[in-house]
């Protein structure tokens, strides 16, 4: 196989997010309707097709998978999934972005299984607001998944914070200190105007640039050229060194210049870029070639050469892909 997957314009795709159930336990105002519909067992991937998929990617050169969701410890035999595509001959790390409402349970079965790093959502420390945002969130569980997390010796451990105007934003000061006291990194996130939430995402929208300003009142900020292999854009804490702060920017700070990535949903659809719908229908290419590999790995080939200069997100609040987010990968 070739061990270089490119795109169109050169770009080496070397990162794949793999969502492995569209499904949740908590429903997140950024990322989901509060009455969500989900799908049919018979269309989500088996976990031996998402094996399979993981291999052949592998084989053309993706050294970084993430498993996602939904939420990824909810689906049934995962651990295993774990261990089996983290014994793929070429693959540099796993790693999986969860709510961390499992990880108590969950956390040292996954460093066995060789899941490497781990990303955590939390969007607030304060519970009757994490409440208001997961929708039925439990942050006293969430937070003994983060101590969990940090006992079972995962590689690196990173909060997750999405955030929003009359929402979170006066908390980024605490998450960050609270980040700072666990000896952890954590991101915040643009919201993405994937999916109809039955609100206006403008009203809510908060920019990277001022969430940095917030950050900077309170310490002195010292830009790093460190890289994750995500798009997460990175500071460090000049009185903190055991602490990284990422940016990531869809909206106000493009990164697609230096996209490496694919995600594919967990009915198989092959995204090419997050903020487009061009996709590959390797559902359908798996079960019509249950044997063949060549047919899927000649069809990925000439998919990426489709993939899109850049997506067209903006902070305005408009929905621009129907898409929910749960339905992406995470």
């Amino acid at each position: 196989m070739n061990a270089v997957l490119q795109d169109g314009f050169g770009r080496q795709i070397d990162y794949l997010r793999m969502s492995v159930t569209d499904r949740c336990d908590f429903r997140c105002v950024y990322c989901m309707a509060k009455n969500m519909t989900f799908l049919p067992r018979q269309q989500v991937l088996t976990l031996e097709e998402l094996q399979r998929l993981a291999r052949l990617f592998v084989g053309l050169g993706v050294k970084k998978i993430r498993l996602t969701g939904g939420e990824p410890l909810i689906r049934p035999g995962i651990v295993g999934l774990c261990r089996d595509i983290a014994a793929l001959p070429g693959l540099r790390e796993l790693v999986m972005t969860s709510n961390g409402s499992q990880l108590a349970r969950l956390a040292r079965p996954l460093v066995d299984a060789g899941v490497k790093r781990m990303n955590i959502s939390l969007d607030s420390l304060d519970g009757a607001r994490f409440r208001a945002i997961t929708r039925n969130g439990d942050l006293d569980r969430v937070l003994d998944g983060i101590e969990a997390a940090k006992v079972a010796g995962f590689e690196r451990i990173k909060l997750n914070c999405v955030v929003m105007k009359g929402r979170n934003f006066d908390e980024v000061p605490a998450l960050v200190q609270y980040a700072i006291e666990q000896r952890i990194d954590i991101s915040f996130i643009e919201e993405m105007p994937l999916g109809d939430v039955g609100r206006s995402r403008g009203e809510s929208f908060c920019s990277s640039d001022e969430v940095r300003a917030a950050i900077a009142r309170h310490h002195r900020l010292l830009d790093s050229t460190e890289n994750s292999g995500g798009p997460a854009r990175y500071v460090r804490l000049e009185r903190h060194a055991d602490t990284r702060i990422g940016f990531i920017s869809p909206n106000t700070h493009n990164f697609c210049a230096s996209c490496n990535r694919v995600r594919m949903t967990v009915e198989g659809r092959l995204l090419l870029c997050l903020g487009q719908e061009n996709s590959l229908d390797l559902r359908g290419l798996l079960r019509r070639y249950p044997l063949d590999d060549q047919p899927i790995i000649q069809s990925i080939k000439q998919a990426l050469k489709g993939k899109p200069l850049q997506h067209d997100f903006s902070p305005g609040g408009e929905v621009q892909i129907v898409r929910f987010m749960n339905m992406s990968g995470g």
